[in-house]
């Protein structure tokens, strides 16, 4: 059974805080409550309705065997981001959006096979046969690789949805979703346009504790999916 947090949980995470009134996207007018010290607040009963829905969607895709990619390069996300992905294991990304990960995704598929096969070669130590110079060369390859296609290494297709922390941050992983008809789940502050988003949750975008919140309900709505992925690979 998936639950949202409690309202009054969100606002301790400060979950409803907007952006300044004179950056409001109009298409975020549904979701605000009112202003505040010319401070957009967002709506929390809105926020904990389309939460769930987005939760809802996400344990029934990957109940039914699909993968949901974890995207964020913002600088307060990038830890939660590896650390929810990591914790559910699904893919994730959290530097810099290579252009054509889903538009030109066989290059994506060259990137990590080049990086599983250094890795296995570390690891079996056939890499000490080359001088020290040679080495220092893989291990910043490897280093180079694992920045880039790190976290999607284990992604053979592309995702069946993608989460997003900030669609302005990330917007080319937005567009390129949006161009491959994958579903985008998205935070969606006040100053954005949640038009282009599947599944739009509003919540503030920059606070760490917000981000936290919203990212582990992601975990979670995962983690149900695949607990109902075992009851129906498990004959009666």
């Amino acid at each position: 059974m998936l639950n949202t947090p409690e309202l009054s949980d969100m606002l301790k995470c400060g979950v409803h805080f907007g952006h300044q009134s004179s950056k409001r996207h109009p298409k975020m007018s549904p979701y605000i409550f009112t202003i505040r010290n010319q401070i957009h607040i967002i709506d929390l009963e809105q926020t904990a309705k389309k939460l769930k829905e987005a939760m809802d969607f996400i344990a029934k895709t990957v109940a039914t065997g699909g993968t949901v990619l974890f995207i964020s390069s913002k600088r307060q996300a990038q830890a939660l981001i590896e650390k929810y992905a990591k914790e559910c294991g699904m893919p994730y990304i959290n530097s810099r959006w290579l252009g054509g990960t889903f538009t030109n995704f066989v290059n994506i598929i060259r990137l990590t096979k080049k990086l599983k096969e250094l890795e296995q070669k570390q690891a079996g130590g056939e890499l000490e046969k080359y001088t020290k110079k040679e080495q220092l060369d893989f291990n910043r390859e490897i280093s180079r690789l694992s920045g880039l296609v790190g976290g999607i290494k284990g992604m053979n297709r592309i995702p069946e949805a993608v989460f997003v922390v900030d669609i302005k941050k990330d917007k080319t992983a937005v567009r390129e979703a949006n161009k491959k008809n994958i579903p985008v789940i998205a935070m969606v502050d006040t100053n954005t346009n949640p038009s282009k988003i599947s599944y739009p949750i509003p919540a503030n975008d920059d606070a760490a504790k917000s981000i936290d919140m919203i990212i582990g309900c992601m975990a979670e709505a995962v983690k149900e999916g695949q607990e109902r992925q075992k009851t129906v690979a498990v004959p009666s």
